[in-house]
């Protein structure tokens, strides 16, 4: 017994040895031909691959080794279970590097990164369907193994109708979502770090899975969003086409305002602001009520996070200049008094 144990070890350390060879010589020419992937048939192949290949050995080994028959079947059934989850592991791993070099095309940390956002998200998505379908096969693969719940599958099979509408009804929800998630990878109305409005929250998008999506709030908090809210309800997607927007700051003042001064001072301050992109400043009246004037300075600015920064000086700075130059043209109010004395009414404005 001791002896073919030995022999078993021997074989399995030359496999172990041989495999490793073969992935050093792979990277080598990966690298050659695409630079880079030779680490990621170290990181996402080896493992699999060695375990594999001694897995196979085994199976081929167990017939000679001399063992008792009942050992033996049970062992090719371990095996059979072994090599069904590792070829899971490898297809998974496959996909991982693959979608890790369709991503490392594309830089998201760039100002315009439409396209890396897009790819981004489809390739995700996309991904993590194929895992979804690569796991059930495997898990129904090593239940056919078992002879049991083969036979037990033949029995079932005239009532698999009734139990395919039961678990349909049971299931629809969980389905609508999945298909939603899917739906969502190929229309793509929202992809990852985009600036999104939902539930009255300002945040960018941070993870898209097949049943939630997770936005990050602008004060660091998460929302969690079922997939299918943003194919079912209105929300507001600031970068669905660009990431340029624009910014309005609103002013009230009295109408003794100089709008010409104001609007010559909020050209400097865009002009002087590295937050500006040089495309829009204008200043507007846009409504003129009993007491006040209401001015509208529209500013524009390459991202959201930079045209929210750029709203806050351009309205500082022009308060500041109203109050240090204009301080008569801050709102007021105007009233009208009538004083009685003894020679009769007098009227003080």
């Amino acid at each position: 017994m001791a002896k073919p144990a030995g022999c078993l070890l021997l074989l399995l350390s030359a496999v172990y040895g041989g495999m490793t060879l073969l992935l050093m010589l792979a990277r080598k020419v990966a690298d050659r031909t695409w630079p880079g992937s030779g680490d990621l048939i170290r990181l996402y192949g080896t493992r699999p691959l060695r375990i594999l290949a001694m897995l196979g050995a085994l199976g081929m080994v167990l017939p000679v080794m001399g063992w008792p028959s009942d050992l033996v079947g049970l062992l090719r059934h371990v095996l059979a279970l072994g090599m069904i989850g590792v070829c899971a592991w490898l297809l998974i791993n496959t996909t991982l590097a693959g979608r890790t070099l369709v991503l490392r095309r594309y830089d998201v940390t760039v100002a315009d990164n439409l396209k890396a956002r897009v790819m981004m998200t489809q390739v995700t998505m996309l991904f993590r369907v194929v895992w979804v379908i690569i796991c059930i096969l495997a898990v129904a693969c090593m239940l056919m193994t078992f002879e049991r719940i083969r036979q037990l599958g033949i029995s079932l099979l005239a009532s698999a109708g009734l139990i395919g509408i039961v678990a349909g009804f049971a299931a629809q929800k969980s389905l609508a979502t999945l298909v939603a998630g899917i739906q969502l990878a190929i229309t793509q109305p929202i992809r990852l770090d985009d600036v999104v409005v939902i539930e009255g929250e300002w945040g960018r998008i941070e993870e898209i899975t097949l049943t939630y999506v997770v936005v990050r709030i602008w004060d660091e908090r998460r929302l969690v969003v079922p997939i299918t809210q943003f194919l079912e309800q209105p929300f507001q997607n600031w970068t669905r086409t660009s990431a340029q927007i624009l910014g309005t700051v609103f002013l009230w003042a009295d109408y003794t305002i100089p709008i010409a001064a104001l609007r010559k001072e909020l050209k400097r301050v865009c002009e002087s602001s590295p937050l500006w992109d040089g495309r829009v400043c204008l200043l507007q009246v846009t409504d003129a009520g009993e007491r006040t004037l209401q001015l509208r300075a529209l500013v524009s600015a390459s991202d959201s996070g930079k045209c929210w920064d750029l709203r806050c000086e351009v309205r500082e700075k022009l308060v500041d200049y109203v109050q240090r130059y204009y301080p008569e043209a801050l709102p007021r109010w105007r009233a009208k008094l009538d004083l009685v004395d003894s020679a009769g009414p007098v009227q003080n404005e």
